[in-house]
Protein backbone atom coordinates (compact mmCIF):
# COMPACT_ATOMS: atom_id res chain seq x y z
CA UNK A 1 0.00 0.00 0.00
CA UNK A 2 1.49 3.34 -0.95
CA UNK A 3 1.58 5.68 2.32
CA UNK A 4 0.41 8.85 1.23
CA UNK A 5 0.77 12.36 3.27
CA UNK A 6 3.15 13.48 1.45
CA UNK A 7 3.84 15.42 -2.48
CA UNK A 8 5.75 12.51 -3.96
CA UNK A 9 3.35 9.64 -3.47
CA UNK A 10 -0.01 12.24 -3.68
CA UNK A 11 1.17 13.50 -7.36
CA UNK A 12 2.47 9.51 -8.44
CA UNK A 13 -1.48 9.02 -7.18
CA UNK A 14 -2.88 11.64 -9.47
CA UNK A 15 -0.77 11.10 -12.56
CA UNK A 16 -1.92 7.45 -12.70
CA UNK A 17 -5.30 7.94 -12.49
CA UNK A 18 -5.06 11.32 -14.52
CA UNK A 19 -6.66 12.76 -11.98
CA UNK A 20 -8.56 16.51 -12.72
CA UNK A 21 -8.94 18.60 -9.04
CA UNK A 22 -12.70 19.95 -9.38
CA UNK A 23 -12.89 23.24 -7.80
CA UNK A 24 -16.97 22.93 -7.34
CA UNK A 25 -15.67 20.05 -4.86
CA UNK A 26 -12.91 22.34 -3.08
CA UNK A 27 -10.58 19.76 -3.24
CA UNK A 28 -6.96 19.84 -1.54
CA UNK A 29 -4.89 17.00 -0.54
CA UNK A 30 -2.70 17.42 2.79
CA UNK A 31 0.19 16.79 2.14
CA UNK A 32 2.15 17.11 5.29
CA UNK A 33 2.13 14.03 7.68
CA UNK A 34 3.19 15.79 10.62
CA UNK A 35 -0.28 17.62 10.23
CA UNK A 36 -1.79 14.16 9.82
CA UNK A 37 -0.48 12.97 13.08
CA UNK A 38 -1.55 15.40 14.89
CA UNK A 39 -5.26 14.83 13.66
CA UNK A 40 -4.79 11.51 14.34
CA UNK A 41 -3.79 12.46 17.55
CA UNK A 42 -6.07 14.76 18.46
CA UNK A 43 -9.09 12.69 17.47
CA UNK A 44 -8.17 9.97 19.98
CA UNK A 45 -8.80 6.95 17.65
CA UNK A 46 -9.28 3.47 19.55
CA UNK A 47 -10.32 0.48 18.51
CA UNK A 48 -12.94 0.82 19.99
CA UNK A 49 -14.18 3.46 17.90
CA UNK A 50 -16.48 3.75 14.66
CA UNK A 51 -15.19 6.69 12.77
CA UNK A 52 -16.80 8.86 10.44
CA UNK A 53 -15.07 10.41 6.96
CA UNK A 54 -16.43 12.84 5.40
CA UNK A 55 -14.46 13.41 2.18
CA UNK A 56 -11.61 10.81 1.98
CA UNK A 57 -10.04 12.19 -1.44
CA UNK A 58 -7.58 10.17 -2.29
CA UNK A 59 -7.25 8.38 1.07
CA UNK A 60 -4.19 10.23 2.71
CA UNK A 61 -6.12 10.78 6.27
CA UNK A 62 -8.43 7.52 5.64
CA UNK A 63 -5.16 5.38 5.69
CA UNK A 64 -4.14 6.38 9.32
CA UNK A 65 -7.70 6.29 10.19
CA UNK A 66 -8.00 2.74 9.38
CA UNK A 67 -4.79 1.79 11.49
CA UNK A 68 -6.26 3.28 14.54
CA UNK A 69 -9.83 2.80 14.33
CA UNK A 70 -12.12 -0.57 14.85
CA UNK A 71 -14.30 1.18 11.79
CA UNK A 72 -13.65 3.84 9.21
CA UNK A 73 -17.10 5.31 6.79
CA UNK A 74 -15.87 7.18 4.33
CA UNK A 75 -18.47 9.49 2.58
CA UNK A 76 -16.67 10.68 -0.60
CA UNK A 77 -19.10 13.01 -2.82
CA UNK A 78 -16.87 12.74 -6.71
CA UNK A 79 -17.83 9.35 -8.06
CA UNK A 80 -13.74 10.12 -9.68
CA UNK A 81 -12.04 9.59 -6.74
CA UNK A 82 -13.72 5.85 -5.87
CA UNK A 83 -11.52 4.10 -8.42
CA UNK A 84 -8.43 5.93 -6.88
CA UNK A 85 -9.95 4.83 -3.17
CA UNK A 86 -9.79 1.69 -3.79
CA UNK A 87 -6.61 1.07 -4.91
CA UNK A 88 -5.08 3.34 -1.83
CA UNK A 89 -7.26 1.30 0.24
CA UNK A 90 -6.87 -1.99 -0.87
CA UNK A 91 -5.11 -3.14 2.31
CA UNK A 92 -7.67 -1.92 4.98
CA UNK A 93 -10.66 -3.76 5.09
CA UNK A 94 -12.18 -2.24 8.15
CA UNK A 95 -13.04 0.56 5.39
CA UNK A 96 -16.54 1.47 4.13
CA UNK A 97 -16.69 3.74 1.30
CA UNK A 98 -19.84 5.28 0.17
CA UNK A 99 -19.98 7.34 -3.12
CA UNK A 100 -22.62 10.47 -1.98
CA UNK A 101 -23.38 13.36 -0.62
CA UNK A 102 -22.99 13.65 3.06
CA UNK A 103 -25.74 16.35 3.33
CA UNK A 104 -28.11 13.54 2.02
CA UNK A 105 -26.80 10.46 3.57
CA UNK A 106 -28.93 9.15 6.51
CA UNK A 107 -26.12 9.15 9.45
CA UNK A 108 -28.40 8.05 12.20
CA UNK A 109 -29.18 5.30 9.96
CA UNK A 110 -25.22 4.25 9.46
CA UNK A 111 -24.73 4.56 13.24
CA UNK A 112 -27.28 2.81 14.22
CA UNK A 113 -25.78 -0.20 11.56
CA UNK A 114 -22.28 -0.04 11.83
CA UNK A 115 -21.76 0.89 15.68
CA UNK A 116 -25.28 -0.04 17.23
CA UNK A 117 -26.36 3.59 17.41
CA UNK A 118 -23.41 4.45 19.96
CA UNK A 119 -21.77 7.54 19.50
CA UNK A 120 -19.35 8.05 16.04
CA UNK A 121 -16.63 10.17 16.01
CA UNK A 122 -16.03 12.52 12.55
CA UNK A 123 -12.67 13.00 11.32
CA UNK A 124 -12.33 15.38 7.91
CA UNK A 125 -10.85 18.01 5.68
CA UNK A 126 -14.30 19.74 5.43
CA UNK A 127 -14.06 21.61 1.77
CA UNK A 128 -14.58 25.58 2.85
CA UNK A 129 -17.52 26.10 0.94
CA UNK A 130 -19.65 23.78 2.33
CA UNK A 131 -18.18 23.57 5.72
CA UNK A 132 -20.87 25.26 7.94
CA UNK A 133 -23.75 23.07 6.54
CA UNK A 134 -22.29 19.75 7.91
CA UNK A 135 -21.33 20.93 10.80
CA UNK A 136 -24.50 22.18 11.88
CA UNK A 137 -26.39 18.98 10.15
CA UNK A 138 -24.47 17.02 11.99
CA UNK A 139 -25.56 18.49 14.96
CA UNK A 140 -29.31 19.32 14.26
CA UNK A 141 -30.15 16.48 13.25
CA UNK A 142 -28.31 14.66 16.39
CA UNK A 143 -26.37 12.64 15.27
CA UNK A 144 -24.82 10.06 18.36
CA UNK A 145 -21.37 12.31 18.34
CA UNK A 146 -18.93 12.12 20.80
CA UNK A 147 -16.51 14.26 19.09
CA UNK A 148 -15.88 15.94 15.77
CA UNK A 149 -12.17 16.65 14.34
CA UNK A 150 -12.05 18.83 11.35
CA UNK A 151 -9.76 20.77 9.26
CA UNK A 152 -11.40 24.14 7.96
CA UNK A 153 -10.69 27.68 7.14
CA UNK A 154 -9.15 29.23 10.22
CA UNK A 155 -11.60 32.25 9.27
CA UNK A 156 -14.27 29.38 10.34
CA UNK A 157 -12.69 28.17 12.94
CA UNK A 158 -12.17 31.44 14.57
CA UNK A 159 -15.74 31.68 14.58
CA UNK A 160 -17.20 28.54 16.13
CA UNK A 161 -14.95 30.02 19.49
CA UNK A 162 -15.43 33.53 19.88
CA UNK A 163 -17.51 35.62 22.35
CA UNK A 164 -20.04 38.29 22.29
CA UNK A 165 -18.97 41.83 20.68
CA UNK A 166 -16.35 40.25 18.11
CA UNK A 167 -16.98 40.74 14.29
CA UNK A 168 -16.85 36.74 13.77
CA UNK A 169 -19.23 36.12 16.61
CA UNK A 170 -22.16 34.82 14.97
CA UNK A 171 -25.08 32.07 14.39
CA UNK A 172 -22.49 29.26 14.00
CA UNK A 173 -20.34 30.64 16.95
CA UNK A 174 -23.27 29.87 18.99
CA UNK A 175 -24.96 26.44 17.69
CA UNK A 176 -21.24 25.08 18.15
CA UNK A 177 -20.92 26.26 22.09
CA UNK A 178 -24.18 25.04 22.37
CA UNK A 179 -23.82 21.23 21.54
CA UNK A 180 -20.26 21.23 21.81
CA UNK A 181 -17.51 22.69 23.54
CA UNK A 182 -14.72 23.85 20.69
CA UNK A 183 -11.06 23.66 20.66
CA UNK A 184 -7.75 24.63 18.48
CA UNK A 185 -5.65 21.59 18.02
CA UNK A 186 -3.49 23.53 15.28
CA UNK A 187 -2.84 25.80 12.52
CA UNK A 188 -2.11 24.25 8.96
CA UNK A 189 -0.51 26.70 6.55
CA UNK A 190 -1.67 26.97 2.77
CA UNK A 191 1.17 25.13 1.74
CA UNK A 192 0.50 22.40 3.41
CA UNK A 193 -1.65 21.22 0.71
CA UNK A 194 -2.09 20.30 -3.15
CA UNK A 195 -3.18 22.26 -5.13
CA UNK A 196 -2.80 25.02 -2.46
CA UNK A 197 -5.46 27.28 -1.60
CA UNK A 198 -5.78 30.66 -1.16
CA UNK A 199 -6.21 30.79 2.74
CA UNK A 200 -4.82 28.81 5.64
CA UNK A 201 -6.59 26.32 7.84
CA UNK A 202 -6.99 24.98 11.14
CA UNK A 203 -8.02 21.84 13.13
CA UNK A 204 -10.27 22.26 15.70
CA UNK A 205 -12.01 19.61 17.76
CA UNK A 206 -15.72 19.32 18.68
CA UNK A 207 -16.25 17.55 22.06
CA UNK A 208 -19.94 16.59 22.35
CA UNK A 209 -21.62 17.82 25.54
CA UNK A 210 -24.02 15.30 27.11
CA UNK A 211 -26.26 18.06 27.63
CA UNK A 212 -26.30 21.57 26.48
CA UNK A 213 -24.77 24.35 29.31
CA UNK A 214 -28.10 26.13 28.82
CA UNK A 215 -31.58 25.01 28.94
CA UNK A 216 -34.42 26.37 26.79
CA UNK A 217 -37.70 24.77 26.10
CA UNK A 218 -37.60 24.99 22.42
CA UNK A 219 -34.36 24.32 20.98
CA UNK A 220 -35.76 25.27 17.56
CA UNK A 221 -36.78 28.48 18.82
CA UNK A 222 -33.81 29.48 20.26
CA UNK A 223 -31.94 28.56 16.95
CA UNK A 224 -34.68 30.72 14.75
CA UNK A 225 -34.01 33.90 17.33
CA UNK A 226 -30.64 33.29 16.68
CA UNK A 227 -30.47 33.64 13.08
CA UNK A 228 -33.10 36.13 12.78
CA UNK A 229 -30.44 38.27 15.25
CA UNK A 230 -28.10 38.30 13.01
CA UNK A 231 -29.17 37.71 9.91
CA UNK A 232 -29.47 41.42 9.73
CA UNK A 233 -26.31 42.48 12.60
CA UNK A 234 -27.11 46.10 12.45
CA UNK A 235 -31.09 46.31 13.37
CA UNK A 236 -31.84 46.06 17.42
CA UNK A 237 -32.76 42.58 18.30
CA UNK A 238 -36.27 44.11 19.01
CA UNK A 239 -36.54 44.95 15.15
CA UNK A 240 -34.96 42.25 13.87
CA UNK A 241 -36.95 39.24 15.75
CA UNK A 242 -40.51 41.14 14.88
CA UNK A 243 -39.59 41.42 11.26
CA UNK A 244 -38.74 37.76 11.13
CA UNK A 245 -40.92 35.44 9.54
CA UNK A 246 -42.27 32.57 11.48
CA UNK A 247 -41.27 33.90 15.21
CA UNK A 248 -44.90 35.61 15.73
CA UNK A 249 -43.48 37.80 18.66
CA UNK A 250 -43.70 41.98 17.79
CA UNK A 251 -41.32 44.53 19.14
CA UNK A 252 -43.14 45.08 21.85
CA UNK A 253 -43.14 42.01 23.24
CA UNK A 254 -39.60 41.51 22.38
CA UNK A 255 -38.76 44.57 24.42
CA UNK A 256 -40.32 43.70 27.33
CA UNK A 257 -38.20 40.81 27.59
CA UNK A 258 -35.20 42.68 27.52
CA UNK A 259 -36.80 45.02 30.08
CA UNK A 260 -37.45 41.70 32.14
CA UNK A 261 -33.70 40.82 31.60
CA UNK A 262 -32.50 44.22 32.45
CA UNK A 263 -31.40 45.26 29.13
CA UNK A 264 -31.89 48.14 27.15
CA UNK A 265 -34.38 47.88 24.53
CA UNK A 266 -31.87 48.86 21.93
CA UNK A 267 -29.79 46.09 22.68
CA UNK A 268 -28.36 44.13 19.45
CA UNK A 269 -28.61 40.28 18.84
CA UNK A 270 -23.87 40.67 18.48
CA UNK A 271 -23.66 41.31 22.51
CA UNK A 272 -26.18 38.67 23.55
CA UNK A 273 -24.10 35.58 24.96
CA UNK A 274 -25.46 32.16 24.92
CA UNK A 275 -27.10 32.17 28.41
CA UNK A 276 -29.11 35.32 27.39
CA UNK A 277 -30.12 34.10 23.78
CA UNK A 278 -31.71 31.30 25.95
CA UNK A 279 -33.01 33.18 28.66
CA UNK A 280 -34.84 35.40 25.73
CA UNK A 281 -36.11 32.34 23.66
CA UNK A 282 -37.79 31.42 27.30
CA UNK A 283 -39.13 34.14 28.38
CA UNK A 284 -40.84 34.97 24.40
CA UNK A 285 -41.96 31.96 24.47
CA UNK A 286 -43.37 32.20 28.23
CA UNK A 287 -41.68 29.26 29.39
CA UNK A 288 -39.74 28.94 32.80
CA UNK A 289 -36.76 26.59 32.30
Amino acid sequence: MTELGNRRNTTEIIQKYQFAFQKKFGQNFLIDSSILDKIIESADITKQDCVLEIGPGIGTMTQRLAAEAGEVIAVEIDRNLIPILHDTLADCDNVTLINEDILKVDINRLAQEHNGGRPIKVVANLPYYITTPIIMALFEKHVPLQSVTIMVQKEVADRMRVGPGTKDYGALSLAVQYYARPEIITRVPAACFMPRPNVDSTVIRLTRYEKPPVEVGDEERLFAIIRASFNQRRKTLANGLANAGGLGVSRAQVEEALMEMGLPPATRGETLTLERFAELSNLLAGEDV
